[in-house]
Parts: structure tokens; C-alpha cells; sequence
């Protein structure tokens, strides 16, 4: 009977100690912010020596995984399979995802790296007093070109691209907004239009372009430009600055009839599972010293003012890239045009790529 007591005594000893060390477990979990983390982001638009970094530093695991598209980030986000504790969305997403309540108000009280951003990036006007978004990278869309290959060729107009001479030799970034945005600022309309008739009207221009039109890719611009398959990218300028970083012979040009002025974004998902550590990696981004060398890596224009007095001065100098705001000003910012516009938009871009394949 005694032996039976003893037995019991332990056990409820044991069971007493288990319970305080899963409790200290837990506790230290809440305090240290480990676990995990889900981060979705464009693809090739993080240093992932940064990832591995935040993990030793934080103790948080980091589980990444990337998209082509804002239309597919929602759709995944909205569909909730996964829930993403970050993600890196354009502007006039994050008012879509705004609208359907698929974000979190941001407390800037854990994001004290905030204070390193440019204040002409912060307050936008598709996110008043940045509740939802923190900025992660912006730029433009614009032409990379190699007038190597051109018989020195430049591009101050989206008319260039039409030029007899560039047949097969054009590639296009594979997105609706930017290429039917393309054809559009041709035609000296707004890249935010809705009017019908001017969208037609870009849309049978673009089917004109196809003879010259070699691919309508992604990510692979970047390779075929390089390996100088094609003379001549619409891509976005951090895609351009990659390639010019592997040819010097590459440069870019954002034409004169205007063109997008793009930010992308740091947000946390309504459907986040871990929102302290999602508040820990969007202020790790924002350290001056691992947002200047994630720009280094990535290769577009970082909002981290504390950043670029890291950076050469030959790479934050550089108005291709860096525009000056009386450059900014002929530029616009994709608005969110709603759903059904969206769908129009998507479908007159397929529509030209099925021309493209008569």
C-alpha cells in the first residue's frame, strides 16, 4: 500500500514539474517571440541570408513562400488554406485587401525601425497613416534595352518599341496592369483608365506590337536579357537593375509620356497565426543595415532613408533609379479599380496574347 502511495506521490510530482516546464516554455515563447512565421513575398525579393539572420537572432522560424502576382497573393490570402503572417503586396492590393478585411492594423509601438523610413513614402494615400502597410521597396516600369545590339537605339517614347527594326526582339513582363498600362500611356491615357473605348483602343494598339514581341515571361527576363536572347525588356526597374548589374552594356529608360511609380509593401493577414513575430520581421526589415543590404541584393529602390546613407552613393545617386520627385510627378500609382475592371483588364491582356499566337 505504502509502494502505491510512494508510486502516486511521484507521479504527481512529476506531473507538477512537466506542467511548470511547459509553462516556462510557453511563457518564454511569448516572451521571445519563437515558433514560426509564414512570409510571402515576390519572387527573388528578399536576401536570403537575411531570413537565416532573423532566425538566429529571434529564434523564429521563418517558412517563405512566393507569388507572381497580387491577384494570386489575395486570392490565396482571402481562401485562407495558409496563414500567412507577412506578405508584400502592391498599393492598390492592399486597398482591395482593405475592402474585404483581409488585413490587421499594424502597432507602430513594436516597429520602432519605422522612424528610418522616408516620410515622403509613408502617409500614401492608399494606406492614411500607414494602419495597414509598411514600405518595403517601390519603383517604376519602364524599358531596359541594349544598345549594343540596337546600332545604339534609345527609348524616350513607349512609341520606340514599335520600331520595324526590334521584330523578335522585345520581351514583356507578364502582367496586365503593366503592359495594357503600356499601351495606354502610348496613347497618352491614364494607366488607371476604365473608359472602354480607350482600352479598346490600347488593346488593338498592343496587337500591333506583336511582331516584335519575342516572349511575355516573368522572372526569366532577367536570363534572357543577360544571355542577350532579346535586346530590348518592359520589366520593372529592379528586374533592370539586375541585369545591368550582370551586362554593363544594358541600360533602362522610364519613357516620356509616363509610366507607374510602384510601392510594394510589408502587411500582416487577417489570418495570421503568429502577429508578435510578424511585428518582429517587418521592424528586422526596416534596420538600417539589413534594409541596405537587402537592396544591394534585390536590386530595387529602398524607402529606408537610413539605408541609403549605407549604400554607394553611385547606386542611391542614379535617377534611373531613384527618380527625383519632380520625375515622380509624371508618374502614377496603380489605383485599385475593383474587381470587374480588373477582369477587363485581365482579359484584354489575354486577349492580345492569343492574338500574339495567330
Amino acid at each position: 500500500m505504502k509502494g502505491i502511495i510512494r508510486a502516486s506521490a511521484a507521479i504527481v510530482i512529476i506531473s507538477a514539474v512537466l506542467f511548470y516546464a511547459v509553462h516556462l516554455l510557453e511563457s518564454s515563447s511569448a516572451t521571445s517571440g519563437s515558433g514560426s512565421i509564414s512570409v510571402y513575398n515576390w519572387g527573388e525579393y528578399i536576401d536570403p541570408e537575411l531570413i537565416s539572420q532573423f532566425e538566429e537572432e529571434t529564434g523564429i522560424q521563418v517558412i517563405y513562400e512566393t507569388f507572381d502576382s497580387n491577384e494570386s497573393m489575395m486570392t490565396k490570402v482571402e481562401q485562407g488554406g495558409t496563414s500567412y503572417d507577412v506578405a508584400m503586396p502592391s498599393e492598390y492590393a492592399i486597398e482591395k485587401m482593405k475592402e474585404n478585411d483581409l488585413l490587421l492594423p499594424i502597432d507602430h509601438s513594436k516597429i520602432p525601425n519605422l522612424e528610418n523610413i522616408d516620410p515622403y513614402f509613408l502617409d500614401l494615400p492608399f494606406d492614411p497613416g500607414n494602419e495597414y502597410s509598411i514600405p518595403y521597396f517601390w519603383g517604376t516600369v519602364g524599358i531596359a534595352y541594349n544598345p549594343t545590339l540596337l546600332e545604339g537605339q534609345t527609348f524616350e517614347s513607349w512609341d520606340d518599341l514599335w520600331n520595324p527594326t526590334l521584330e523578335q526582339e522585345v520581351i514583356l513582363v507578364d502582367s496586365a496592369r503593366e503592359v495594357i498600362g503600356m499601351g495606354l500611356n502610348s496613347l497618352g491615357y491614364s494607366l488607371n483608365s476604365t473608359d472602354l473605348g480607350e482600352l479598346r483602343e490600347a488593346t488593338d494598339k498592343l496587337k500591333t506590337l506583336g511582331p516584335n514581341v519575342k516572349a511575355i515571361i516573368g522572372d526569366e527576363i532577367v536570363e534572357m536579357m543577360r544571355r542577350e536572347e532579346a535586346a530590348v525588356a518592359v520589366t520593372w526597374s529592379g528586374q533592370a537593375a539586375d541585369m545591368m548589374w550582370i551586362n554593363e552594356d544594358i541600360d533602362y529608360a522610364v519613357p516620356e509620356e509616363g509610366s507607374n511609380l510602384w510601392f510594394d509593401n510589408m502587411i500582416i493577414p487577417s489570418t495570421a497565426g503568429n502577429v508578435d513575430g510578424a511585428h518582429q520581421f517587418i521592424n528586422f526589415m526596416l534596420d538600417a543595415e539589413v534594409a541596405a543590404q537587402n537592396a544591394d541584393y534585390v536590386g530595387y529602390s529602398s524607402p529606408n532613408a537610413a539605408a541609403l546613407e549605407l549604400m554607394d552613393p553611385e547606386v542611391t545617386g542614379d535617377e534611373r533609379f531613384y527618380p527625383t520627385e519632380d520625375m515622380r510627378d509624371r508618374l502614377e500609382v496603380y489605383e485599385n479599380l475593383g474587381l470587374e475592371m480588373l477582369g477587363i483588364y485581365n482579359e484584354l491582356f489575354l486577349e492580345f496574347k492569343m492574338d500574339m499566337e495567330k
